[in-house]
């Protein structure tokens, strides 16, 4: 085997970046993580970790730090007017977590430094170059130096360039929803308790997310129809204003102190197939991210870090060990990709065909709320099958 100057090269010192540096460092590989930010800030990103991705963080090694460090227990969950104990109802029995985004990465990357993994924050990597070894071209001040790893993780983000550099087709789902995100002080709410309101065909959601003391990440999902784009803190008022209009009850945000920044952003899901090929894998949300309104990103970022490592943990052959992660990755995002897409056509697409598939549909559900596919608490390994569908729409 030629020498590389690493055996792993990360690109992007975020969830996922950071938790595959830590769990290889900790199993003495050479491990560089590479991050453009030297500071992480707030960019209204995913701060719920559903029950299953909790039991990836504990896969992971990473559950208790973040517990100690930042994360808050939400075992509660209230959609639309109904309570549920994820503790009692998910095949995990755990909670689910919040936690600021920023300070949760800060969190894991400095775990992943503690772990022996070297880290390198204002840099930028210009290029990867695939091949056998993988070349990252890595600027820092001015200065671009070429170095070699045995595998080059990108976990880059929504818009990757990992995704360029190797040369992989992007695909885009059907959602067409706008999502708007701002964090809220001085709020009057249960702090283990998450708060969603739905409206079936109206085409907007409101979430309430404590992180504990009155602080709470609000979320409002909408048609582009519904509601004119929210963007900037101008714009708080209205966001609260339409999160009531939404279902959230006004007692719960009377007096609320928004932080910012408020932004809207696109929901439509993106991925790739096979997210590997000679010498670099995409992980996250650059392999594949899934309509946000669902709450999938952060726990399948946790899925897609334990699976590649696992993977690589006393491989020989990295290029195999590629290959193999990329192939569970498709089957389980599928999973995601495929039950979020009956969610939407349930409750958020419009017209005759829509409303009458929630005449039929709805009534049965109320009655029995285990219709409805779990897979987004539960995780993707559930049944999603012609049958789960049918039951789903009422057609049994």
């Amino acid at each position: 085997m030629a020498t590389t100057d690493y055996d792993v090269i990360t690109v992007g010192g975020g969830l996922g970046g950071a938790s595959v540096a830590k769990v290889l460092a900790d199993k003495g590989l050479r491990v560089l993580v590479t991050e453009r930010e030297e500071t992480f800030k707030d960019r209204i990103r995913g701060e719920f970790l559903a029950p299953w991705g909790v039991a990836e963080a504990k896969r992971l090694g990473l559950y208790e730090l973040l517990m100690e460090k930042c994360a808050h227990e939400q075992p509660f969950i209230n959609f639309g007017g109904v309570l549920r104990d994820y503790r009692t109802t998910t095949p995990q029995q755990l909670p689910a977590l919040t936690f600021f985004h920023a300070a949760m990465q800060e969190v894991v990357l400095d775990a992943a430094r503690r772990s022996g993994a070297e880290v390198r924050r204002g840099v930028i990597v210009k290029h990867v170059r695939m091949g056998q070894p993988p070349i990252v071209s890595l600027e820092s001040k001015g200065v671009t130096r070429d170095l070699t790893a045995r595998i080059v993780v990108c976990a880059d983000g929504r818009s990757s360039m990992g995704r360029t550099w190797g040369g992989f087709e992007v695909h885009r789902g059907k959602q067409r929803m706008l999502g708007a995100g701002v964090m809220l002080d001085g709020l009057s709410v249960a702090d283990d308790t998450a708060f969603v309101t739905l409206m079936p065909g109206a085409q907007r959601i409101a979430f309430l997310f404590p992180q504990g003391g009155g602080r709470v990440r609000s979320y409002m999902v909408y048609g582009p129809h519904e509601v004119d784009r929210l963007q900037g803190m101008n714009d708080a008022g209205r966001f609260i204003d339409e999160c009531v209009r939404s279902g959230i009850p006004p007692e719960f945000v009377k007096g609320a102190r928004p932080q910012g920044p408020l932004a809207s952003f696109d929901l439509t899901e993106t991925w790739v197939e096979h997210p590997y090929r000679d010498g670099l894998a995409l992980i996250g949300d650059a392999a594949g991210a899934s309509d946000p309104t669902w709450g999938q990103g952060l726990s399948l970022t946790m899925r897609d870090a334990r699976v590649l490592t696992e993977c690589l943990s006393g491989a020989n052959d990295f290029d195999a060990a590629g290959h193999a992660y990329a192939k569970a990755h498709d089957a389980y995002f599928k999973a995601c990709v495929t039950t979020e897409d009956w969610l939407f056509e349930m409750f958020f697409a419009i017209g005759p065909e829509a409303d009458a598939k929630r005449a039929r549909a709805l009534p049965k559900i109320a009655t029995d709320p285990t219709r409805v596919p779990d897979h987004g608490a539960s995780g993707p390994d559930l049944p999603y099958d012609e049958s789960v569908r049918r039951r789903f729409f009422g057609e049994d």
